[in-house]
């Protein structure tokens, strides 16, 4: 008999190769492509890996720079899926330019973030005493607050701290921050603080009797603030001294006010209060 005939030609080129991928991490392992972002200045972003967070300053060849809301820098690898942009993981590449890049600052020396709007005000607050001492506040750190969501109160007077601090009622989602005149121990300012006890409120003080003495002498052309003896009034003792209305302190205080930019004309016992009630707040 004869064989049977295949009906099926063999190709004269042979059996053709089965072309693999090179990477053999199976589909369902493998990663998703993330945005590629440009590092442009003030860009704030996180570094999972450390948890450290902060704004774009320097973009190097290969590496990135970043400077929190204290001045601390880091440097960064540029890495795919290095880094987290409002919680969503992204590639920070170059930017065009290629040039180093530094961000913009608020009046309180914080890196500026472009576009930030308003969030939406928490639960804390942060009372300041008196009219001034929350003006200057709201001059200098008021984008800060903004960005934070934390709004500042004006608070006429410390005599009565403690029953305000129980209306309250601070929490750890609630916290209350402070800032009080001339609080230094042995003062009646001092005892109050002291009598404040929750763990979820902080009371904390500049040494200076009136808020005018925390703005730095040379933002207003004087050598220094003077020496007003006490039982006199101390705005209308010093107004009196310079040679300025002491019949409208307010406009004095407007004037004051103008002259200060940013944190830069301020003392730094009145900039480390602020910046831990912030951060006691907002923690």
């Amino acid at each position: 008999m004869r064989p049977p005939v295949s009906r099926h030609r063999a190709s004269s080129e042979g059996p053709r190769p089965r072309v693999y991928s090179a990477d053999l991490t199976p589909p369902w392992k493998r990663q998703r492509p993330v945005p590629e972002v440009p590092a442009e200045p003030g860009l704030v972003v996180e570094e999972p890996g450390t948890g450290f967070c902060g704004a774009v300053i320097r973009c190097e060849a290969g590496t990135v720079t970043l400077e929190d809301r204290f001045g601390k820098h880091r440097v960064f690898p540029l890495e795919p899926r290095g880094f987290l942009l409002e919680g969503k993981v992204v590639t920070l590449v170059r930017p065009s330019s290629g040039g180093p890049v530094r961000p913009a600052r608020t009046a309180s020396g914080s890196v500026a973030v472009p576009g930030a709007r308003a969030r939406v005000a928490r639960a804390g607050r942060i009372y300041v005493e008196g009219r001034h001492d929350a003006e200057l506040v709201e001059k200098v750190w008021g984008d800060d607050l903004r960005v934070e969501g934390v709004v500042v109160e004006y608070l006429e007077g410390v005599d009565d701290l403690p029953a305000i601090v129980a209306e309250f009622a601070p929490g750890p989602d609630a916290r209350l921050g402070v800032l009080v005149d001339h609080l230094v121990p042995g003062t009646k300012e001092w005892r109050i603080a002291e009598s404040v006890t929750s763990d979820h409120a902080l009371v904390v003080g500049h040494p200076y009797i009136d808020i005018w003495e925390a703005v730095k002498p040379s933002a207003l052309g004087i050598e220094a603030w003077p020496k007003v003896p006490r039982g006199q009034d101390w705005k209308t003792g010093v107004c009196r001294t310079l040679g300025w209305p002491a019949e409208n302190t307010g406009a004095v205080w407007r004037a004051v006010l103008q002259r200060v930019g940013s944190y830069k004309d301020l003392e730094p016992e009145l900039l480390g209060r602020v910046e831990e009630l912030i951060d006691f707040v907002t923690a």
